[in-house]
């Protein structure tokens, strides 16, 4: 049934997803926990269904839905599993650098192929000695004649090992202008992948280093004119990066209530199932109350966006509620689990760990409240929702 934000053809692509992830990516799931590695097979067979064209306009062959249709594919995925979850929204913190600072024959070169589900694009910031401080990083290009010089790493990267396209930002000079974005392919030469490491949670999806040693790149693939690498970083990771998250937490979060719903019904104690003891009714009324508000707080963030209305603390405030709403209601299903919940017997140890790892990228929770407050107190430098939107000049402030 459609709902404020929702119409019919959402409620369609909904269904289509959910019925897409029961059937080919639950099945996947234990193979997934067993070999916490990445799932190439799966994660093509998701990109074939064409849904990481979902914000690409149709003119370059996508679904042109926007941001809430997004959300939805993203939220019913990681229902099923945070990685693939993940997967998806990683792509699309790709698809948005080509999108809003790509040339024309970028677009034409790339996009198309993403729609299609034949290029897995990625974004790639993070280093590890200056982690979220942007303007620490030290991966380096130098121009040389119609191509540029890559060395550095990358750590971090949403989707680095199945990534087809990297849009990796580095120093090209000094200060907050002296970073540039470049579209760097998979087989070029100098490009390597170092060995996947073993994580917590979000089994089956990479991100992990990629390195550049003398990694030639020609001119055109520069994102933009010199100097707008800090605006690609932190314009993805402010419109695309905090709504994908969240997106993300939302499916996580619908898990936890399903499992433990389904748990309760069916664990007796006392001669009856547990779903009857007030103390359980009231963890899970609390869930449920938490669901419903990181999910309205998430739809009502990406509806405003999709309406080129200013939204950024809104996408901030709606990263912030589902992350630490789907953490807290998660520790509140392991207790009516209780010993069985720290077991592989039951979900829910894995609900836990996928959502952990959904708190630090884009920000953490201390990060969105502080820009809350500097909003509040009217210190904010104008919002990156309505500069994208309006194709007005960008500056950096995230």
């Amino acid at each position: 049934m459609t709902g404020y934000f929702t119409t019919a053809r959402h409620d369609a692509l909904r269904a289509e997803v959910r019925a897409f992830a029961e059937r080919e990516i639950a099945p996947r799931v234990p193979e997934m926990e067993a070999r916490r590695t990445v799932h190439h097979e799966l994660s093509r067979r998701i990109a074939a269904q064409g849904w990481l064209g979902v914000t690409i306009p149709t003119e370059y062959g996508g679904m042109g839905m926007g941001h809430l249709a997004k959300t939805i594919i993203i939220e019913e995925l990681a229902r099923v599993s945070g990685a693939m979850g993940a997967m998806v929204q990683a792509s699309q913190l790709g698809v948005a650098k080509i999108l809003h600072f790509g040339s024309d024959a970028q677009k034409k070169t790339w996009l198309p192929h993403v729609a299609r589900g034949t290029c897995l694009p990625t974004i790639a910031v993070t280093e590890s000695a200056s982690g979220g401080h942007v303007l620490g990083m030290r991966a380096r290009a130098v121009r040389d004649g119609d191509d540029y010089i890559l060395n550095g790493h990358k750590v971090f990267v949403g989707n680095s090992h199945v990534g087809d396209v990297h849009g990796v930002v580095v120093r090209t000079g000094l200060g907050p202008k002296g970073l540039t974005a470049f579209l760097v392919e998979s087989d070029r030469p100098g490009f390597a992948l170092a060995p996947q490491q073993s994580t917590m949670g979000l089994h089956g999806f990479s991100f992990g280093e990629l390195l550049f040693e003398n990694c030639r790149v020609p001119a055109a693939n520069r994102l933009g004119s010199e100097g707008d690498g800090l605006a690609v970083a932190y314009s993805s990771s402010a419109l695309y990066g905090r709504s994908n998250l969240t997106a993300v937490s939302l499916g996580i979060h619908q898990a936890i209530l399903d499992a433990t719903v389904e748990y309760a019904g069916s664990r007796e104690l006392y001669g009856k199932p547990i779903a009857e003891l007030d103390n359980i009714k009231q963890k899970i009324g609390q869930i449920t109350s938490r669901l419903m508000t990181a999910r309205i707080t998430a739809y009502h963030a990406v509806h405003l966006l999709d309406q080129g209305q200013p939204c950024d603390i809104e996408l901030m405030n709606a990263k912030l509620v589902n992350v630490e709403s789907a953490m807290d209601s998660a520790r509140e299903a392991m207790e009516i689990h209780a010993a069985i919940g720290l077991t592989t017997e039951r979900p829910i140890e894995r609900y836990l760990r996928d959502a952990y790892h959904i708190f630090a990228p884009a920000g953490t929770s201390d990060v969105q409240r502080l820009r809350l407050a500097e909003a509040a107190m009217g210190r904010t430098k104008g919002q990156w929702s309505q500069r994208i939107v309006h194709g007005e000049p960008v500056t950096a402030r995230n």
